[in-house]
């Protein structure tokens, strides 16, 4: 039986993945913070029959393997949830408070969940393919120094990845880092108006705002093992963003 846990499954890119999962056939679990009742996440479950959501907040550690154990076995780790700079602006007025909380939720929760995943996986039989995907960004590479501890979260988390890489290659588990460019989600809401004209002007080659099947798109046929001698693989999904430029 495949199974996969999404975190911050519940919108934006994490719930195109859901979706995409869903569709294909794998058992789907969300993971976020909020609460069951919350309208965004019924309106997720009712879009995919049989998901199941359980509230989760990364940063509680403790907390883990109530939730392993509640999803059921798990194949397909889909490492997504994220949070932003508290405030867009100078990094020499950062505070401590936004900088500890992209490190708390985007590596430090993001690693012990995905740590506590992979030990499990690594009893599971082979058959389905087992991987781990960390969503981390472009941002990864690509410094905005007025969010610059999103970046640094970021960093850490594509190391993250290789490690988890390096590591379970020989429990023949995927581990792939995935780094999203402009994404049309509600994270990216406020900063519509700033990108708009950007991208239109060659920001990204593509000329268009990403959205989140183009992120679902390149994680089926990863999660299915179609590209499991691939890895480690960094694969980024934003339409030429990153692609060095005169």
């Amino acid at each position: 039986m495949r199974r996969a846990l999404i975190t911050g499954g519940q919108q934006g890119i994490g719930l195109g993945i859901a979706q995409a999962l869903h569709g294909a056939g794998w058992q789907v679990a969300l993971a976020a913070e909020l609460s069951p009742e919350a309208a965004v996440v019924q309106s997720a479950l009712a879009g995919m029959p049989g998901a199941t959501y359980h509230r989760h907040d990364l940063t509680d550690l403790a907390s883990i393997p109530a939730l392993l154990d509640a999803v059921g076995p798990v194949t397909t780790l889909i490492s997504n949830a994220g949070v932003p700079a508290m405030v867009r602006g100078d990094l020499l007025d950062m505070k401590p408070d936004s900088f500890d909380r992209c490190i708390d939720v985007n590596l430090r929760g993001a690693f012990f969940l995905a740590q506590d995943c992979a030990r499990r996986m690594r009893d599971l039989p082979p058959d389905p393919y087992r991987s781990i995907c960390f969503i981390t960004s472009v941002s990864a590479t690509m410094v905005s120094p007025d969010r610059a501890e999103y970046c640094i979260s970021k960093a850490g988390a594509a190391m993250m990845a290789q490690a988890f890489a390096a590591r379970l290659a020989p429990e023949n588990i995927g581990v792939f880092d995935i780094r999203p460019g402009i994404i049309e989600t509600p994270m990216t809401a406020p900063v519509r108006d700033r990108y708009d004209s950007r991208i239109a002007d060659g920001l990204v080659p593509a000329r268009r705002w990403g959205n989140p099947a183009d992120i679902a798109q390149v994680i089926l046929p990863l999660a299915r093992g179609d590209f499991a001698f691939a890895t480690g693989a960094v694969i980024p999904v934003d339409g030429g963003l990153s692609i060095h430029r005169l």
